[in-house]
């Protein structure tokens, strides 16, 4: 079977540079995200001994675990991590606001695009909220780099999305 079956010529597997993040229900990307920790999840492995078998153990799935994922970008004006952020801390700290809880809680899209910036294939994560969030990363007079923020978000699993499907390259 072909690796890429609408486009077969295709030899090279997709790049990790050409990617997109969207918070809920929004159609536009979050700007300027420049790393995503990748998804992983982990199911616990138990053993255990059948009656029969005293010196043998048999192993199975346990429970399972989605580790977090952190996005960063460059620092800007633009306030979605903060903003976001916001909802989680101010729960926390008792102070009163009109969000609830439903709004503190987004599924979050992971785009993954081709060359020709097409949709290829896309990820979503299921009732993300933020633990985490860095408005300023480290910061030193002698680096010539960028100020990056960084939002760590936890999520209770996630699914290819399969209404993505491969396209035909231009």
């Amino acid at each position: 079977m072909a690796e890429f079956t609408v486009n077969p010529a295709r030899f090279d597997p997709y790049k990790g540079t050409n990617f997109q993040v969207f918070f809920g229900a929004a159609t536009a990307p979050v700007p300027g995200i420049c790393h995503v920790s990748g998804l992983i999840w982990n199911t616990q492995v138990i053993s255990y001994r059948e009656g029969g078998f005293a010196n043998q153990f048999v192993l199975g799935p346990g429970l399972t675990a989605f580790e977090p994922v952190v996005l960063s970008r460059g620092r800007t004006h633009d306030t979605a991590f903060e903003d976001w952020a916001a909802l989680v801390w101010n729960m926390q700290a008792g102070t009163v606001t009109p969000m609830g809880l439903n709004e503190m809680r987004k599924d979050v899209r992971i785009a993954l695009l081709n060359e020709a910036h097409q949709k290829v294939m896309q990820f979503i994560l299921h009732r993300c909220w933020p633990s985490r969030y860095q408005p300023l990363g480290y910061l030193d007079a002698k680096d010539t780099g960028v100020v990056v923020e960084s939002l760590t978000l936890q999520y209770e699993g996630f699914e290819r999305d399969p209404s993505i499907t491969e396209p035909k390259q231009p």
